[in-house]
């Protein structure tokens, strides 16, 4: 049987394509695909054609984005990092049939691969696999940025995730996935208040129903309301932290305007108009420059190899186990079959269409 792919061909193109499935060698495994969650962020980038990546060129060794030849020029053939499959066959032994485990090797239905090169997470058998889309790429994100804030605040010497949040209080900036697995990570880990602020009626609802508080920023001045409430001393008032999590600029001018003197703005948006002429998308979000940018690509330095991605893999995975109910019915706002995925990512980059969390999956 072959795989099918989904691929982005051209700005607002996107194909579903049948590829021959990859030879299994030895050392090898293949999954076939039970779910594949789609980030709304850097997945439509590729699809807008807004990304960096498709119209100049990353230089690794330098860290700089540079005119040139596109690093990732169209056809885009690996779209998407957050797969949960089913291993199928294996000619490896660490690696059984039949284990279901979180990976991130895009839009597919079917996958070869090497364990010695490739990360393959398994799940524990009390997961709902569905959220395993989690467990792989997107958790260990916002598990980073959290990780940001205990680093900034002990240096390297972060013994628990919830160094940097716990009995602080705490703003999230944004309402997405992003956003709001991050906060629930703040609140999970001890923060005093998390506060989530969010235009959008709809998103500040869901918020709202996985136990957060939310502030509308269009109403009255939030950072008015927030400095108010939270008072350390004369002429110390606002957040102790803030996790910007909207790649608008609007969202890092709140940001800033809500922090306490001194305090720390962890950015895990990608800002990929830029933000006027600092042109945020490219080596600020690339480079994990301060504020401080939680780009998953770093942890912070002086904490690896003891914060790795498997230890942000199982900081989500006891998340997902404490939270994973509310989650499932209040975060994943649709479940579509994989072959409707060329109509739902182009809706959803044309705004057509509004999801929270879409998984292809079926």
């Amino acid at each position: 049987m072959r795989d099918r792919v989904v691929v982005v061909s051209g700005p607002g193109r996107v194909e579903l394509v049948e590829q021959d499935p990859g030879e299994l060698r030895d050392g090898t495994f293949r999954v076939e695909t039970l779910y594949s969650g789609v980030s709304a962020g850097t997945e439509l980038s590729f699809v807008k054609g807004t990304n960096p990546y498709l119209n100049l060129t990353w230089d690794a060794a330098l860290g700089l984005f540079r005119p040139g030849e596109a690093s990732t020029p169209y056809p885009v053939t690996r779209l998407g990092y957050m797969q949960v499959g089913r291993v199928v066959a294996s000619r490896t032994p660490a690696v059984a049939v039949g284990t279901v485990g979180a990976m991130t090797y895009g839009h597919r239905t079917g996958y070869v691969a090497d364990p010695l090169a490739e990360r393959f997470v398994p799940l524990p058998d009390d997961l709902d696999p569905l959220l395993g889309v989690y467990v792989a790429h997107m958790g260990p994100i916002c598990a980073n940025g959290v990780l940001h804030a205990a680093a900034d605040l002990c240096g390297t010497d972060v013994r628990s995730l919830g160094d940097g949040v716990r009995g602080r209080r705490v703003a999230v900036v944004g309402s997405g996935v992003v956003a709001l697995l991050t906060a629930l990570f703040a609140r999970r880990h001890g923060a005093a208040s998390v506060v989530v602020l969010d235009p959008t009626p709809q998103r500040r609802a869901v918020a709202e129903a996985l136990g957060l508080e939310t502030l509308d920023p269009d109403a009255d001045d939030p950072a008015m309301v927030l400095k108010t409430r939270w008072n350390h001393a004369a002429g110390d008032r606002g957040a102790d932290v803030v996790f910007q999590c909207r790649g608008q600029a609007w969202a890092l001018q709140l940001a800033l305007r809500l922090l306490r003197p001194q305090g720390t703005v962890v950015d895990l948006a990608f800002y990929q108009g830029g933000a006027d002429a600092v042109r945020l998308g490219e080596e600020f979000h690339h480079n994990g420059l301060s504020l401080r940018c939680a780009q998953i690509g770093r942890v912070p330095r002086g904490l690896a190899p003891t914060w790795d991605r498997e230890r942000l893999s199982a900081e989500t995975i006891d998340l997902l186990r404490a939270h994973g109910d509310a989650i499932r019915t209040h975060l994943v706002s649709a479940v579509v079959p994989f072959d409707k995925a060329p109509e739902l990512l182009t809706d959803l980059a044309q705004r057509r269409r509004q999801e929270l969390q879409v998984v292809l999956g079926g």
